[in-house]
């Protein structure tokens, strides 16, 4: 199935809901406007159309191989990471000093999307390389960002972020890993690391591995958790690449999905490579920053991450809504029931399947807005001159962070999981296709934290901690939006407002509840940390699907591009009608179903 980019939505949202044009009067931002943004994303949908979205099906048959140590990529990945390189898209938003293109997130974020859609397994290398970066630049030495970060901007190495141990998932303190401090300021590491998405692979030249160990006299758990850069091959003074570094790839995963995508085991310090014993042996490496705040610098990283996650499960959701679109149109069986046909027609043509069609559609199309505009608060945070402002825009884009991950990757499975119900049958049948985005989407609610774990952070660092202030900061926007949808002459509009005033009034409540709870009763608020989630950026979304309608009935009035206005009109009222509708029922499941969580004894299970 032939995958289009987005372009003419996305646009719409950087215009209309993100706010691009105050975005481009930013310092340093003058030349990212519209103009900017539509020829960036233009030549980002050639380049993901003709070049990476080949390679998703061709990569879940064949997906590279490993042979002891050695991790070859799937056939035609290396080319295109070449050709990703040339075109200068793993520098697009990365800062000029260091031979980025510094545009803004708002940007970026667009055409990770274009990615992600193409070619999920892919867009995996070129996004945690980003986040490496991010990392370095934030808490790296002068010495380490020159010598490193240049040749990852330009696409010749690439980055990898190793926190996980096959004791240590999610629980950080018992990371065992060990770093040893040398003579010459270097570090040997030993342990291993597992689940290491890229962790080997012959697409470049070089890898960057961040690698959290602990130091000899470290304290337990998380605050004693350094970070440091473990190249693959060791760098000269001069740039040139020297000895191989004692970092070997045990094996790679053998997984559900993603499977073009290699995920390694990696072994630092196990003799495999000869990098000279030094005063202890292991794999050589470098403290990033201080010892004992690799958890802090690494948690730059992996909020960098946790947003492209959430970018990605847009991705995926957009590629199979895509798909199931195609063969709706094509498929025929069975007349309508409205008899507007006398025979059996194409399937598009039944309610039901139409109702599952717009709820891909709805879901994917608030999901770009909540994440475009949280990109373009991240912009506003960094950037803007203005203290306050600065300071406002990054308590919301926080805010969006765990709603953009937990809910947009959670959604990606219930989109994915619709394509296949649209095939019918054969949407369980591989050869279709249906099935793949599926299998990938599986991994995205568990990368880099669980919905639990983004749950708990909404919970307790962006709701508890300041007693509700920020969510009802949020919820005092949506209500200004209400009052313009009111104003309106339209049906639709009217209809909405009092849609999305339901939904942040029962969202309302459920924030007074969790500030009342959770330290007097923190297991009822815990077991209702998912959903509440799940009801917030729900929420989110249907307020920016309102401000969409808006936006459309007004370029509907003006003349401006009828048959995409009149869809946005469609999508955002079925938004109201059978999402937002959903706010209700996980309200009730939060105020009243904790205690039936926890009921059952743990004997019984």
């Amino acid at each position: 199935m032939t995958f289009r980019a987005p372009v003419k939505d996305q646009l719409f949202c950087m215009k209309e809901l993100a706010g691009l044009d105050k975005i481009a009067q930013i310092p340093g931002f003058e030349d990212a406007g519209y103009e900017t943004a539509q020829a960036v994303l233009e030549e980002s949908a050639k380049f993901n159309e003709g070049v990476v979205a080949p390679l998703n099906w061709s990569g879940d048959q064949d997906h590279g191989s490993w042979d002891n140590g050695v991790v070859r990529a799937s056939k035609g990945f290396k080319e295109a990471y070449q050709q990703l390189a040339e075109g200068g898209w793993q520098g697009l938003g990365q800062p000029a000093e260091f031979g980025g293109q510094g545009l803004p997130k708002t940007i970026g974020a667009a055409c990770i999307e274009h990615m992600t859609s193409a070619n999920l397994s892919f867009s995996l290398c070129s996004i945690l390389t980003g986040g490496a970066i991010e990392a370095l630049l934030t808490a790296g030495s002068d010495e380490l960002k020159h010598r490193y970060i240049p040749n990852m901007i330009a696409g010749q190495w690439t980055g990898t972020m190793n926190l996980t141990e096959p004791q240590a998932g999610s629980d950080l303190a018992l990371v065992r890993s060990k770093a040893v401090p040398q003579n010459d300021g270097s570090y040997r590491i030993s342990g291993q690391k597992i689940f290491i998405t890229y962790g080997e692979h012959d697409m470049v030249e070089n890898i960057v591995h961040l690698v959290l160990a602990r130091t000899p006299d470290a304290p337990e758990g998380v605050k004693g958790i350094s970070l440091f850069v473990v190249p693959k091959f060791l760098v000269n003074e001069d740039g040139s690449l020297g000895k191989r570094n004692d970092v070997y790839c045990a094996s790679i995963e053998e997984k559900l999905g993603i499977k073009a995508s290699p995920t390694a085991v990696l072994v630092f310090g196990d003799g495999k490579f000869d990098v000279g014993a030094g005063d202890t042996p292991g794999a050589v490496g470098y403290l990033v920053g201080e010892e004992n705040r690799g958890l802090e610098y690494m948690f730059i990283m992996m909020n960098a991450a946790r947003y492209d996650v959430g970018v990605q499960g847009l991705g995926v959701s957009e590629r199979a809504y895509q798909h199931a679109v195609a063969y709706a149109k094509d498929r025929v069986q069975s007349r309508p029931v409205d008899g507007s046909q006398p025979g059996s027609a194409a399937i598009i043509h039944h309610p039901d399947v139409k109702r599952m069609l717009m709820t891909m559609r709805a879901l994917v199309e608030g999901e770009r807005a909540m994440a475009l505009v949280g990109a373009a608060a991240y912009d506003t945070a960094h950037h803007h001159p203005d203290a306050a402002t600065a300071k406002q825009a990054q308590a919301f884009y926080e805010f969006l962070v765990p709603l953009i991950k937990g809910y947009n990757t959670e959604n990606s499975v219930e989109v994915t999981s619709l394509g296949v119900q649209v095939h019918g049958g054969m949407g369980f049948i591989e050869e279709t296709g249906a099935a793949q985005y599926y299998r990938d989407a599986r991994i995205l609610p568990i990368y880099e934290g669980t919905t639990a774990i983004q749950a708990n952070d909404l919970v307790g660092r962006k709701t508890s901690r300041d007693g509700g202030a920020m969510a009802k900061a949020v919820a005092a926007m949506i209500a200004d939006t209400e009052g313009q949808l009111t104003g309106r002459s339209s049906a639709a509009g009217k209809k909405l407002a009092a849609q999305l005033k339901a939904a942040r009034e029962s969202f309302l409540q459920v924030v007074d509840f969790v500030v009342a709870n959770v330290k007097t009763k923190p297991n009822d608020v815990f077991a209702g940390s998912v959903p509440y989630l799940m009801l917030t950026a729900n929420l989110v979304s249907g307020w920016q699907m309102a401000r969409a309608l808006i936006a459309a009935e007004d370029n509907l009035a003006a003349g401006n591009d009828a048959p995409f206005m009149e869809a946005k009109i469609a999508t955002a009222r079925f938004y109201g009608d059978h999402i937002l509708a959903r706010v209700a029922s996980l309200r009730d499941t939060i105020l009243n179903g904790g205690e039936s969580v926890t009921a059952l004894s743990l004997d019984a299970f």
